[in-house]
């Protein structure tokens, strides 16, 4: 029987590649994102420390310098958690670009995928055909051989 050998294999073999690399890409782009939320909250939780210090030194005795010093450090902090939560939105366009990327990858293998799929059943066609031509071939010969020793 005749070897089905699909002529695109090769381009198939490549976007399959592509897609390992585009989910690739994807998962490293997802764990960025997941790093820089994970910075993000550090950040928030140290503010709000120093917020929390804040009120404590003003009910307490007052001590101006270290007033002072923890207004700076939540000053200091809100800055941080907007650069922060800037750098969380690019990462997060990141992921995005990355899905879309993936989803196009992966619509690209499945059109090859089924462009192997219809080639092997032209060729299951072709073979069928070429198997029942050479039975009737078979059939139409047994049959005169039977009709020529009969007369």
């Amino acid at each position: 029987m005749a070897k089905f050998a699909y002529r695109m294999q090769s381009i198939l073999d490549i976007k399959e590649k592509m897609e390992g690399q585009a989910k690739i890409a994807y998962g490293v782009a997802n764990a960025k994102l997941m790093d820089e939320q994970g910075k993000l909250q550090q950040i928030m939780i140290r503010k709000a420390g120093y917020e929390s210090q804040a009120r404590n030194l003003v009910n307490g005795t007052i001590d101006v310098p270290k007033i002072k010093e923890c207004k700076r450090a939540v000053d200091t902090m809100k800055t941080m958690q907007r650069s922060q939560m800037m750098n969380v939105h690019v990462a997060e366009k990141n992921v995005e670009a990355a899905r879309l990327k993936l989803n196009e990858v992966m619509m690209e293998r499945k059109t090859h995928e089924r462009l192997k799929e219809q080639a092997f059943e032209v060729f299951k066609q072709e073979m069928q055909y070429a198997e029942n031509k050479e039975i009737d071939e078979l059939v139409s010969y047994t049959y005169h051989e039977g009709m020529t020793e009969t007369r």
